[in-house]
């Protein structure tokens, strides 16, 4: 009688066994994972980890803590050419994934996450992003257009979305492509302007992306097989990534499109609700979820609102609760901000490359609580009680999370070139992305 077995295993990587990752030469390391992998076994990353764009927990926020560091700065644990783009680090199993334009391709790198060395590449779409938008930027750090999305880690896979909509997995091992989907022609999606940039969201046992076209904008595919498990929606999505949560005990997926926020139920696609919140040109900023509030933000003049959601006797509503025009305000151009008790810390500006504001912002009212110049298209997470900040300039500073006023605990220079990625924090090491280099420091 023939056996079937599926084994399961998790392992909860915590801080004590960073160690192991790197002081373990890389041949054990995979001889090691490789066993894993043909034993069936799923390495699940739960603690400690940074697996996709925002977190472990589609938050942006870390589950570790992080002290100040001391006057002298951050010493960086490696550093490594990362030739242009905005991709940021997907951290998790020991590894670091992120895109590069290399040689006129898009290319998915995945490197060790203790040294920095590359394991493998794979090359995607052509580096061609149109309009020339990615090469903005302040006048003397411009440049460096490259992919825009950031690759997801679960297992034993990566999964990236191209510029070009092509969603694809790789074997983290070796890079080998498991499966793939054109989004543009096998589902009759549409391009945007400057291309995707949203990334590829792995929740459970489904990646979801948008992208596709009329009665198939929104996708939800198995992250083994690559089968399709749901479709659904009419819409043109921005260069936002979906973002899970729960809201009223529903776990679901909002997707910030052209026509404005609409949910769906995770594991079935079905419609629960849509706010409108409509405008002509794309954003990247992600919609943040605090309770049943919903925040969402666009540059170009359209500013930034709040809304209720409610259930009721089985049906779904949303109602505004304050909505700000105007691209001075809380306007997010290309950054997403993080909650914190109620209030949003992110950089709120649009076009102010090099010095735009990191502001504080009551997500009840939105109200500024406080703003600090200096810190332009950058991006941040939160770490426990404080906010960890990427400036354009590629300088880290750490802030306190408190609507009482700005006030820095540490900064330190960590990168050349232009950062509009975002930091993570993962296993007690910062990694970052710039327009040139990638690299990680150690905190603890």
């Amino acid at each position: 009688m023939q056996r079937h077995c599926k084994i399961r295993s998790q392992f909860k990587i915590r801080l004590e066994a960073f160690d192991w990752f790197i002081e373990t030469p890389p041949s054990v390391f995979m001889n090691k994972y490789s066993l894993l992998l043909a034993a069936g076994m799923t390495v699940s990353v739960v603690a400690d980890e940074w697996p996709q764009y925002r977190g472990p927990h589609h938050t942006g926020a870390s589950t570790e803590s992080m002290a100040p560091w001391g006057t002298g700065g951050l010493k960086a644990a490696w550093k490594t050419p990362a030739p242009n783009g905005f991709s940021s680090f997907a951290v998790a199993g020991g590894f670091a994934a992120t895109l590069y334009a290399v040689q006129g391709k898009e290319t998915v790198a995945v490197l060790e996450a203790g040294s920095g060395r590359t394991v493998w590449t794979a090359a995607l779409d052509a580096a061609d992003y149109g309009h020339d938008g990615g090469n903005a930027g302040a006048n003397d750090n411009k440049g460096g257009d490259g992919p825009r999305s950031t690759p997801s880690i679960d297992g034993g896979s990566v999964y990236v979305l191209s510029a070009d909509f092509v969603l694809a997995s790789f074997s983290l091992q070796n890079g080998r492509k498991q499966w793939s989907h054109d989004l543009l022609r096998g589902y009759a999606g549409q391009q945007i302007k400057w291309k995707n940039a949203a990334s590829p969201v792995v929740d459970g046992d489904l990646v979801i992306v948008g992208g596709g076209g009329a009665g198939q904008s929104l996708l939800a595919f198995n992250k083994a097989t690559g089968k399709l498990v749901w479709k659904t929606g009419t819409e043109t999505v921005t260069h936002a990534t979906p973002v899970v949560t729960e809201i009223h005990g529903v776990r679901q997926v909002i997707f910030f499109c052209v026509s404005g926020l609409v949910s769906v139920e995770i594991n079935s696609g079905k419609l629960l609700w849509k706010q409108p919140f409509k405008f002509a040109v794309s954003t990247a900023a992600s919609p943040i979820v605090d309770g049943n509030v919903v925040f969402c933000s666009a540059g170009y003049g359209v500013g930034g609102g709040a809304y209720k959601v409610s259930l009721k006797g089985g049906q779904w509503s949303s109602d505004e609760i304050w909505r700000i025009p105007g691209h001075k305000h809380v306007a997010n151009h290309w950054s997403t901000p993080v909650l914190k008790d109620g209030h949003l810390y992110g950089m709120f500006s649009f076009k102010k490359y090099g010095d735009g504001p990191l502001k504080c912002v009551d997500i009840a009212t939105g109200e500024i609580k406080w703003e600090q110049e200096g810190f332009g298209a950058g991006n941040v997470i939160r770490v426990g009680e404080n906010i960890l900040a990427l400036t354009d300039y590629g300088k880290l500073v750490l802030v306190a999370g408190s609507p009482s006023g700005y006030k820095q605990l540490a900064e330190s220079k960590a990168v050349a070139g232009k950062c509009w990625s975002t930091p993570v924090l993962a296993n007690g090491r910062i990694y970052v992305r710039s327009t040139k280099e990638g690299a990680a420091f150690n905190v603890k």
